[in-house]
């Protein structure tokens, strides 16, 4: 009887304790709905006090550190959330690294920190993860669209390299890593069918195809990119980006 009750009670528990999850990840759902992306990462963090290995909450909080950290100005302010969004993946990454969001969280926020960091090596060893952890989460599911874009942007960046990241990158990378810019093409474009509101996607895609001397489809995704609806508050500062470079195609 005492085991019966036992066993009851637990299922009593952790029903209750899902409940509270679900009602928590659908709150933060609709902050981000609303633009509230900071509210949005404190209902995570309310999901990750009851369960802190629920991967939603930690790729999704990994997801909402980098998009406030490209919003900051001063540099300390946004390394400081890049950082933050490095732990929340490496976090989801320890959770269950046989998902393909914990290997994509690990690899965007890894590309966040290659902006702001300033040893040479460490700059390296980023880029390296990038690479790395893209290629396992498209490896464990081809069709994550937002894997497809990160590699993409991995191979437009390895192809447009400058300044202080090319000398580290080819100081301590061992050469210059191959990147293809018919492949960030290629990577972007499988995004663009499987998540067709990303825009981020698009206007690294539009950059892409202007930098690969294809100006018509450059056009054709900018054209594009400006009638998408805003989902993100990063949204309207990207949306004004395409516009300029729209016009200063045309």
């Amino acid at each position: 009887m005492k085991v019966f009750l036992s066993i009851l009670l637990s299922i009593v528990f952790i029903t209750a304790h899902s409940q509270d999850i679900n009602i928590l990840l659908k709150e933060a759902d609709n902050f981000e709905k609303q633009l509230k992306e900071a509210d949005a990462i404190e209902k995570y963090k309310q999901v990750l006090l009851v369960n802190p290995t629920q991967l939603k909450a930690l790729v999704k909080s990994a997801e909402l550190n980098t998009l406030l950290g490209n919003k900051q100005t001063d540099k300390n302010s946004k390394r400081l959330y890049y950082e933050t969004a490095l732990s929340f993946a490496n976090r989801a990454f320890q959770s269950d690294s046989t998902q393909a969001d914990a290997s994509y969280a690990m690899a965007m926020a890894s590309g966040k920190m290659t902006d702001v960091e300033t040893e040479n090596k460490k700059i390296v060893a980023y880029v390296k993860d990038v690479k790395r952890f893209a290629d396992k989460a498209l490896s464990i599911n081809p069709n994550h669209a937002k894997a497809n874009y990160t590699l993409g942007k991995w191979h437009y960046e390895m192809s447009n390299l400058s300044g202080i990241k090319k000398i580290a990158v080819k100081l301590f990378y061992g050469g210059l890593p191959d990147g293809d810019m018919d492949k960030a093409i290629e990577y972007m474009e499988k995004c663009k069918t499987l998540e067709p509101y990303f825009v981020t996607n698009y206007l690294d895609l539009a950059k892409a195809y202007k930098d690969n001397h294809r100006p018509a489809q450059a056009l054709e995704v900018l054209n594009k990119l400006i009638k998408l609806p805003t989902r993100t508050s990063e949204d309207v500062a990207l949306k004004a980006e395409g516009t300029k470079l729209l016009e200063a195609m045309q």
